[in-house]
């Protein structure tokens, strides 16, 4: 069972029958120079999965972060959002302050640690959670072109997460 996955029970208890598994594995991600993204990500340390040129119109750039079942892809005639426009996606670490320096470390310009809200601009407590409550202490990176990134500290899942 997947980490997101509902147990057999809640997922009959909740519609009446059993769920189709649906597995989110890729986000586009809008990007102006897809040699620029490329290099950024393989520099972060994410795997190269693919980079398929199909012709001049068409290219898919698939990179994946360690240890992550979820891939990004970006390249050319994917997508018709402007470069920068993907905010705040999640990347879960079990340890905020080795992520954010090994990061910074790769050539990230990784933000200072808070705590309180992870989304928007208001919220944010400068430094960690002071109980060091899971789902609670966040940093964040852009990419070159501005989509931004979410680190998430967890280290204990809520009951029904593995």
């Amino acid at each position: 069972m997947s980490s997101t996955q509902l147990s057999g029970d809640a997922a009959t208890e909740a519609s009446g029958a059993a769920a189709v598994p649906l597995r989110f594995e890729v986000a586009v991600l809008p990007v102006a120079d897809v040699d620029r993204a490329k290099s950024f990500y393989e520099g972060l340390g994410w795997r190269l999965d693919a980079d398929f040129p199909i012709d001049e119109h068409y290219r898919v750039v698939q990179l994946t972060p360690p240890g992550s079942p979820a891939s990004i892809q970006f390249g050319l005639g994917l997508t018709t959002m402007a470069p920068g426009s993907m905010k705040d996606m999640y990347l879960i670490v079990d340890d905020i302050d080795a992520a954010r320096d090994d990061l910074i470390r790769r050539g990230a310009d990784v933000s200072e640690v808070w705590h309180g809200r992870g989304l928007g601009a208001e919220g944010h407590v400068p430094g960690r959670d002071p109980e060091g409550n899971s789902y609670r202490t966040f940093a964040a990176f852009t990419d070159p072109d501005g989509n931004r990134w979410l680190l998430q500290e967890i280290k204990e899942r809520l009951p029904g997460r593995v």
